[in-house]
């Protein structure tokens, strides 16, 4: 496993004015409206650091189940707890605001490729063990910004089992479309939803991995991120991590918002009002259905999410994965498997495929109702364009 951030490059001496995407995306106008409040999240990652000015408060270490408490709060490389910050970070003492202020952080610690120390790597609990114990808890977003080019049935078998709990799973889909685009678990198993990283422009990053599995995507070019496990300073960095971290913040502002919607409701909402200018029906391989757009859902005080019970990616859950190179069954080890790149490599710029007239703060227009009971929402993801 890896991470799915990518290098830090220079530092950012002021951090709030580095978070461009939260004056795109109207994060004033949208916080009069909803902050989070009463949503948790479980941050699946490095670690969370709780003791930082923008987290104190903010995570509930005594809501992580001691079977898989292990050093929960114990970084290794400061990813996870740029996650959390990102997620419901308070912005306090300089640190990171959180797209979701109000919502809280739990936070569950794995083990990937910069956890070097063999008893840390030993003790630290799996991705499966860890994804079914948030399954168990009362959060209803699990955050995952890692990834690798394997398929493991026991992780698979943990997120579907997260699915009959009623979790809304996020996962970004890698770092890799410039060496080779593989395709990236967990953000490829049925019922996670896979990010992709994009700039202030709408464009997709360059780095960022491309396929059918490629469901939404969010900011995730020139953002702050801790620059280490030491927490002195942050750095510029980027990478489909932060994309997703900011995904499941938006979807805990319409969950606070909507407090009695389902997981599917809140994700077919966020779907259906994301920036676009293609097809609904023929999402792009880059940027799924398009640029996550909250505040389109909160400004809207009459929109239909569709039916409680019908998942919106299920004919997309049911079709395979396509448009990316093939990946391997985990490897028998009782070590994760490696990455292949280490997910801290520089990545800068853009591809070419963008939102084209639907950026961040557009209007969409006629908000549309999802329709998708009676098979009116059969997009499959073969059909995918590249």
């Amino acid at each position: 496993m890896l991470s799915a951030g990518l290098a830090p490059g220079a530092a950012a001496d002021d951090v709030h004015s580095q978070q461009w995407y939260l004056t795109v995306m109207k994060a004033d106008e949208m916080w009069k409206v909803s902050t989070g409040k009463g949503v948790k999240v479980a941050v699946v990652d490095s670690g969370v650091n709780a003791g930082t000015s923008s987290l104190k408060g903010q995570v509930l270490v005594d809501e992580v189940p001691k079977s898989v408490a292990y050093h929960v709060t114990q970084d290794f490389d400061g990813h996870g707890t740029t996650m959390a910050e990102l997620i419901a970070g308070t912005g306090a003492g300089g640190g990171l605001k959180g797209l979701a202020p109000g919502a809280k952080i739990v936070p569950y610690r794995i083990a990937y490729d910069d956890l070097k120390d063999p008893t840390e790597r030993k003790n630290t609990p799996s991705a499966e063990k860890v994804i079914r114990a948030a399954a168990d808890s009362d959060v209803k977003i699990i955050s995952m910004s890692f990834g690798g080019p394997y398929v493991d049935p026991d992780v698979e078998a943990a997120i579907k089992y997260a699915w009959s709990k009623g979790k809304l799973m996020f996962a970004s889909v890698g770092n890799e479309a410039e060496k080779k685009n593989f395709i990236g678990y967990p953000a490829a198993y049925p019922f996670v939803v896979g990010v992709a990283a994009a700039d202030k422009t709408g464009k997709v990053g360059k780095f960022s991995e491309h396929g059918n599995y490629v469901d939404l995507a969010a900011p995730g070019l020139d953002l702050p991120v801790w620059c280490d496990k030491s927490f002195r300073s942050y750095c510029t960095g980027a990478g489909t991590s932060a994309a997703t971290a900011i995904t499941s913040a938006s979807a805990a502002l319409v969950w606070s918002a909507h407090p009695d919607w389902t997981a599917n409701q809140v994700l077919g909402s966020l779907m259906d009002t994301a920036g676009r200018d293609w097809p609904k029906n023929k999402p792009s391989n880059y940027l799924g259905y398009g640029l996550i757009r909250p505040r389109k859902v909160l400004e809207d005080t009459g929109i239909d999410p569709g039916p409680a019970k019908t998942d919106p990616l299920s004919y997309e859950n049911g079709a395979g994965v396509t448009g990316a190179s093939p990946s391997a069954t985990a490897p028998a080890s009782s070590q994760p498997p490696k990455s292949t790149s280490g997910d801290r490599t520089s990545a800068a710029g853009s591809n070419t495929e963008s939102s084209g007239g639907t950026p961040w703060g557009a209007l969409a227009g006629v908000v549309a109702v999802l329709v998708i009971a009676g098979g009116a929402f059969a997009v499959i993801r073969s059909r995918r364009r590249a």
